[in-house]
């Protein structure tokens, strides 16, 4: 293999793993369909639910059995060759295994898989050292203030720069901020990155080589529930760079759900409730949990805790309004080129309706309070343009220079 290759040894060995778990999961798959077969709803089970017993039950056994200790083998044939590929940034694995941290991501990080991605804030495509003597040394011109931009589901840091141009670093530096970008597992639950990322924005306030005095939150679809997440975890927590965040920016933000979740959600639900078909409600759930808490856009652990009596479609989520001493601007994307109730409601820039973009809501409750100012619809693109949009980044540039009010670490 090319020395050259983006193909790596952990990328070997954690396809190895998930080939192993995913054949696992069909055999048990399969059995349990026999064993659902074999005793018709009504009668008594006789063996573990979703396992057939005797001979057969010993079948589907041995199968997992030998799975397993192939899916071994071969890792440890891996740990034995020698080391193969690059380490070298390269743009189409990242972006495959961004896709895959965001269907699969909390299955890769319950089972130990290499491939799992840690969460990094970056700077030029290389992620920041913990060390503030060597951070300082990269960067020597840090400016006093930072922009975070975070990306949305199944997406890397680098896909906010577009054919070479980068108009995140342009927008920082017009606005005298250093640009920082943060990379993460998609597939986590939001209040897992978001509480991630409050911490490492609590660790950069120490960090980095000047004192911080603003900080700004840029959020493209999931990252913008994130960013609102961590804002949450960073008040529960005391936590100093709260007080320096001076705002968020939301692009295409499902801040109350995407449908696309829901339909899928649906789809386990109808499958789950029909006797001979209920195991293959197992395959809707190939869903990782940051996919599912995009159902209704929860935020926070306490947001996936249901009550007494509460449905499978309920919104179990807390009313949380925006912060009153941040400013939170909204952009939603319209594929539609002139306003339309239904297109706009039903399908919004084709992932996120949108009213969900806006903030907006049934219960007042439960709707964001943008002012009318800090709103702006962008018609005739799709949900990921936003983060390439010259018309995105130019309004952007327009809401935020402005002189920052002064913040304090306490």
């Amino acid at each position: 293999m090319s020395p050259t290759s983006p193909v790596r040894k952990s990328d070997i060995a954690g396809v190895a793993r998930l080939v192993t778990d995913a054949t696992t999961g069909i055999t048990d798959l399969v059995e349990a369909m026999h064993a659902r077969i074999a005793r018709p709803p009504g009668f008594p089970a006789g063996a573990a639910a979703g396992r057939t017993s005797g001979i057969t039950g010993f079948v589907y056994g041995a199968v997992r059995g030998v799975t397993r200790a192939v899916g071994v083998g071969v890792e440890a044939l891996i740990d034995l060759a020698p080391a193969f590929g690059s380490d070298a940034p390269a743009p189409q694995r990242d972006a495959l295994v961004a896709a895959l941290n965001g269907v699969l991501g909390d299955h890769l990080v319950a089972t130990g898989n290499p491939l799992a991605k840690p969460m990094e804030l970056r700077h030029d495509g290389r992620a920041l050292p913990d060390d503030p003597a060597e951070l300082a040394a990269r960067l020597p011109e840090a400016a006093s203030g930072v922009i975070v931009f975070l990306h949305g589901l199944c997406m890397t840091e680098g896909q906010w720069v577009r054919a070479g141009r980068d108009r995140g670093a342009e927008l920082a530096a017009d606005l005298g901020l250093t640009t920082l970008r943060l990379d993460y597992n998609t597939g986590l639950h939001v209040s897992q990155n978001g509480a991630a990322l409050a911490a490492r924005l609590e660790a950069l306030v120490d960090q980095w080589p000047r004192p911080l005095e603003r900080i700004v939150l840029v959020g493209h679809s999931m990252g913008g529930l994130v960013a609102r997440s961590a804002e949450i975890h960073a008040v529960e927590a005391g936590l100093r760079w709260r007080n320096l965040l001076t705002d968020m920016v939301f692009l295409g933000t499902p801040h109350h759900g995407a449908p696309l979740e829901k339909a899928g959600h649906w789809l386990d639900v109808v499958l789950g409730a029909t006797p001979y078909a209920a195991p293959f409600a197992r395959l809707g759930r190939v869903r990782s949990a940051g996919i599912a808490d995009l159902r209704h856009g929860a935020l926070h652990e306490d947001d996936r805790k249901g009550g007494a009596g509460v449905g499978v479609f309920a919104d179990r989520r807390r009313p949380r309004p925006l912060p009153a001493d941040v400013e939170c601007w909204t952009i939603a994307a319209a594929t539609a080129q002139a306003d339309n109730r239904f297109a706009d409601g039903v399908i919004g820039d084709g992932l996120v309706p949108l009213a969900s973009a806006l903030g907006q809501h049934r219960d007042p409750a439960r709707a964001l309070a943008f002012p009318t100012d800090h709103q702006r619809v962008v018609r005739g693109i799709g949900h990921l343009e936003p983060m390439w949009s010259d018309e995105v980044f130019e309004q952007m540039r327009a809401w935020l220079a402005r002189p920052a009010a002064p913040s304090a670490v306490g």
